[in-house]
């Protein structure tokens, strides 16, 4: 097996196996999903049939070929020494940061397929997206040294202080803020006592 490569600072791709996984799930639909009413219509539909349906499905295919080409390729992530930056994304182009401050979690996903290839995903949440129905903010897919790669950014998490909502600074500054509102009340009740 070789080293674990992800450092701090650089920029990482997924595995070269992703793009076979995505191979797979296409094989998958295309023998579940296809084959079981495309082979009984070649044997028993008239051809201009046959070749009307044919020709979409082909083009099909060779188009979600290039995407998955093309998909795999734009796929990039970077660990810094405060963050997580992550882009993605053939024609619409999505990027995101997370800080570690914000991590709460990450979650390991593998299915048995991915098990096969040797790749999982990492699911990381955030204090913001936390819930019964929380998505993961940020998902690195088809990594190889994924249990490694999950200690490291729990090593960077563990260094920093949470800033999320509810915690320790925005509870400082609501008390703060309640500190100058009660003193306030205070000088407001004192004058008119005056008067």
């Amino acid at each position: 097996m070789k080293d674990f490569k992800i450092k701090i600072g650089s920029e990482f791709r997924p595995s070269p196996q992703l793009r076979k996984l995505y191979y797979v799930y296409l094989a998958f639909v295309i023998i579940f999903g296809v084959l079981t009413w495309y082979i009984p219509l070649l044997l028993f539909a008239p051809f201009g049939v046959t070749l009307a349906v044919s020709i979409p499905i082909l083009v099909f295919l060779i188009f979600v070929m290039y995407w998955i080409e093309r998909y795999c390729k734009t796929m990039l992530y970077r660990l810094t020494r405060d963050e997580i930056t992550w882009r993605r994304g053939v024609w619409f182009k999505n990027t995101g940061i997370v800080p570690y401050n914000r991590i709460t979690n990450i979650d390991i996903t593998q299915g048995p397929v991915s098990r096969a290839l040797g790749i999982a995903d990492l699911k990381i949440q955030t204090a913001g997206y936390s819930g019964p129905k929380a998505s993961a903010e940020i998902r690195i897919v088809g990594v190889e040294y994924f249990e490694e790669l999950r200690d490291t950014i729990m090593k960077m998490v563990k260094g920093k202080k949470p800033t999320a909502a509810g915690t320790y600074e925005e509870k400082d500054t609501e008390s703060k803020i309640l500190d100058e509102l009660i003193k306030i009340r205070k000088l407001l009740e004192k004058s008119q006592i005056k008067k």
